[in-house]
């Protein structure tokens, strides 16, 4: 009986005394659509988190392109599964802010939990392109990025071109095209995201309308204006030298990316995104330019368009969790965190801390062209070039895709396939007005 009492007061006593099991950290689940060496930057960053503290775990999944990621989400939401932090590009902002009840504002999340959060600290065409018109900060800017030219050094002085001037105009993009055609290259020039980098983009570059209402920004009953003179003359240039086999369409969204650091292609229109791949896969010498204008355009060349995307916080979710996201985006939002993915990626280093943390540091001395993409964004923007908000966006982007496509198969003119695009994209425009009145 005694050695049986003894057993148990030991085994009182180790239990008292054994140190109490660490508490299992809490998962903030967070979905994107980075691949190759941008997911592995995505990676990166949740690893450095997840390391810096031991209360919070970011878990980072892949769930395909930017629309099919951001279609998930929402069907996840209302299974009520949705994750904690989406990333959903720019196109995808006014249909986030009209989803009333699925996400809270970066904003809110930020100050609940105690963390300072200032948008003024942030590039001003950042912010506000994620600001709601009370002011409010709705998501956050991960990954901010604009239009460049990226061009293939090599294979400029093989075609008799000075591989130390890019072409600065659309007219001098189309010469240096047929010179690399002529000496043998297959794909002188290509583009990726097509609506992006040749409507988009070039609105705002030539200080001209994308759509009415300021480009969605003074209201939801806005209309497409991408079928004007400027617009049509230019798919006409690119019909050209699709015809001649001087421009070559690589397809839909990013596809064309690939054959730009692989050596395919000599010239690229593309996110200043793709410099990371750039810079790890390429085994020539490139060079980074900004995008190409037309001169004779009045105010161009103005600023380029916001790309790339933004992180949105999820409703639903437990007090703590929402704490665990805000301490995630303090932790993105340290400047020295932010100049390091600025120099990694190519991405807009989107506060000016950043900017100038990596300006002093010598970075774009050192990697020229780097910073092209913050040049073109610092430029002071008018109501016509701040940026393009409009609802159903991703519809109209595969809109343009198809229109377009039917350009390089000579199937429609440049204007027949611009005004049935403008046509088709007012009514998504009007369903959405509809829809958010």
């Amino acid at each position: 009986m005694q050695t049986k009492l003894l057993a148990v007061c030991a085994a009182v006593a180790l239990s008292v005394c054994a140190p109490a099991q660490a508490q299992a950290p809490i998962e903030i689940q967070w979905w994107h659509s980075m691949s190759a060496a941008l997911g592995d930057w995505v990676n990166d960053l949740a690893k450095q988190y997840n390391a810096s503290q031991s209360q919070y775990k970011v878990v980072p999944t892949y769930k395909g392109q930017y629309d099919e990621s951001m279609t998930g989400a929402i069907a996840a939401f209302r299974a009520g599964n949705a994750p904690h932090i989406l990333q959903v590009f720019e196109v995808g902002t006014a249909t986030m802010m009209a989803s009333k009840g699925a996400i809270v504002p970066a904003g809110k999340v930020m100050s609940d939990a105690g963390f300072k959060f200032d948008p003024t600290q942030y590039v001003s065409a950042v912010a506000g392109y994620y600001t709601a018109p009370n002011g409010q900060m709705l998501s956050y800017p991960l990954n901010s990025s604009t239009t460049v030219f990226y061009y293939n050094k090599d294979a400029f002085k093989k075609a008799g071109l000075d591989a130390d001037k890019p072409p600065k105009t659309w007219p001098e993009v189309f010469a240096a095209a047929s010179k690399l055609k002529a000496s043998g290259h297959s794909c002188p020039f290509t583009t990726s995201w097509i609506s992006w980098t040749q409507l988009e983009s070039f609105s705002l570059w030539h200080n001209t309308l994308f759509a009415s209402k300021n480009n969605g920004f003074d209201g939801n009953d806005a209309q497409l204006q991408i079928n004007s003179p400027l617009h049509v003359r230019h798919f006409e240039n690119l019909a050209k030298a699709s015809k001649e086999g001087s421009f070559v369409y690589k397809g839909r969204n990013n596809t064309a990316d690939a054959s730009f650091p692989s050596g395919e292609c000599a010239m690229i229109t593309g996110s200043s995104g793709l410099y990371a791949r750039v810079a790890k896969e390429a085994k020539f010498a490139y060079g980074i330019s900004t995008l190409p204008y037309y001169a004779d355009v009045k105010g161009a060349p103005q600023n380029t368009a916001i790309g790339g995307a933004s992180l949105w916080v999820m409703a639903g979710k437990k007090s703590e969790e929402y704490k665990g996201v805000a301490s995630f985006l303090n932790f993105l939002n340290d400047t020295k965190v932010q100049a390091a993915s600025h120099q990694r990626t190519g991405y807009l280093p989107v506060t000016m801390g950043a900017y100038k943390l990596t300006e002093a540091s010598g970075f774009y001395d050192a990697k020229p062209g780097t910073d092209v993409a913050v040049t073109q964004m610092i430029r002071k923007a008018t109501d016509k070039s701040r940026g393009i908000r409009l609802g159903n966006f991703v519809q109209i982007r595969s809109i343009i895709d198809e229109e377009t496509e039917q350009v390089w198969s000579g199937k429609k003119s440049p204007k027949e396939a611009l005004d049935t695009a403008v046509t088709r994209g007012n009514e998504q425009l009007a369903r959405f007005a509809r829809a958010n009145k």
